[in-house]
């Protein structure tokens, strides 16, 4: 994985509603900001830790092309979704396929020369949280540029609190990235 070289808006998609949310919002900074918009996929091959040969014996060789093509297709997917299978021309558009976890991911591709990384909140419960750890907690934690956590609220639905009442959450004060709170 390359750190970014110039000034632009990274976002992080795996086809979740957050990560969809976290593309529209991406693409809407890098246009105001008018610089490139770069939309990562990060992936592991089930062998690579996560855990999806632990349990077989003999244990399946993982198969790192195969992998790499699924994580393709959940990035071109997302942009179809997002774009309704029309790239943009503004912003400029540059996909990365990164290989490792999704939060250290994000965090190396955007490295120093990121002006903005985007990501899904999600909506971790309790044993969400346990078993997955938070793509953007990692990132407010370790980013080197500010961090922007879309929240996924299905399209027609307000939020309960409603706006301008804190509909947002706040990671990361006082840490290395910049958090911000998206209502």
């Amino acid at each position: 994985m390359n750190e970014v070289r110039e000034e632009c808006v990274v976002v992080g998609v795996g086809g979740s509603p957050g990560s969809l949310a976290a593309l529209r919002r991406a693409a809407a900074e890098a246009r105001r900001r008018e610089c490139v918009l770069t939309v990562v996929t990060a992936w592991e091959a089930a062998g690579d830790g996560a855990g999806g040969t632990r349990s077989r014996w003999p244990p399946v060789p993982p198969e790192p092309d195969r992998w790499r093509r699924l994580a393709r297709r959940r990035l071109l997917a997302a942009l179809d979704a997002v774009f309704e299978g029309d790239l943009p021309l503004d912003p400029p558009l540059r996909p990365v396929l990164a290989l490792g976890r999704p939060g250290p991911a994000l965090v190396e591709v955007a490295g120093d020369g990121a002006a903005l990384l985007v990501v899904g909140a999600g909506s971790h419960g309790p044993w969400q949280r346990l078993f997955a750890p938070s793509v953007a907690a990692h990132c407010f934690a370790y980013a080197r540029c500010p961090v922007l956590a879309v929240p996924s609220v299905p399209p027609g639905v307000s939020s309960a609190r409603g706006p301008g009442r804190g509909g947002g959450r706040r990671f990361g004060a006082g840490r290395r990235g910049a958090g911000f709170v998206v209502r």
